[in-house]
């Protein structure tokens, strides 16, 4: 069964969060959260989301160990969240660790940012279009919903989570795994998936 590392931080875009984590659930991969804080943060139990809803993560960033035994990375957006995992050294690492294995790295928003700040090399992404100008100077910047580029998959915002989440799902598990979980969602036939 596959498994992934959901980070989350406060700030976070709750939508993008939760709509990943529970897409990847129902394909069959074994989802973790976990909260990363800021340098000003005081230990929390819960991420304070960019909407307000609170979201209680799996474990905290100092229970992280051992995490290049899972298959991927995500990292969702929210401007508040987004900038501390950008400037968090473990994300960072984090980020090169699971790129440079050939694991698959998620960004969606302005999650994307971590891409620049943990120095990945150029190639196709999108972003949300508030951080386009800082990461279309190292990157080949797209505006599809989706962008996928080897195993970095990158997406622009809470309105494109659900194709960023069946894109992950079939990096993961397959196409076939993706057509499986989409039917009975009721994701319209008419939207497109990238």
């Amino acid at each position: 069964m596959p498994s992934a590392l959901i980070l989350i931080a406060h700030g976070t875009e709750e939508s993008e969060f939760t709509v990943t984590y529970d897409t990847l659930v129902r394909a069959g991969v074994n989802c973790t959260s976990a909260l990363i804080l800021s340098s000003n943060d005081k230990e929390s139990r819960w991420a304070a989301c960019s909407r307000g809803v609170r979201i209680v993560p799996d474990i905290s960033e100092s229970q992280l160990a051992n995490t290049i035994d899972y298959d991927a990375l995500v990292i969702p957006g929210g401007a508040v969240g987004a900038e501390t995992m950008s400037r968090s050294p473990l994300v960072l690492r984090l980020v090169s660790e699971f790129y440079d294995a050939g694991k698959v790295v998620g960004m969606i928003c302005a999650g994307s940012l971590t891409a620049h700040s943990a120095k990945l090399p150029r190639q196709p992404l999108t972003s949300h279009p508030s951080v386009k100008e800082i990461l279309e100077k190292d990157f080949e910047y797209k505006e599809d919903p989706v962008v996928v580029s080897n195993n970095l998959i990158t997406s622009r915002g809470p309105g494109t989570a659900f194709p960023f989440a069946f894109a992950l799902v079939e990096q993961l598990c397959g196409s076939s795994k993706r057509e499986e979980v989409v039917k009975p969602m009721v994701f319209p036939a008419e939207t497109p998936l990238c």
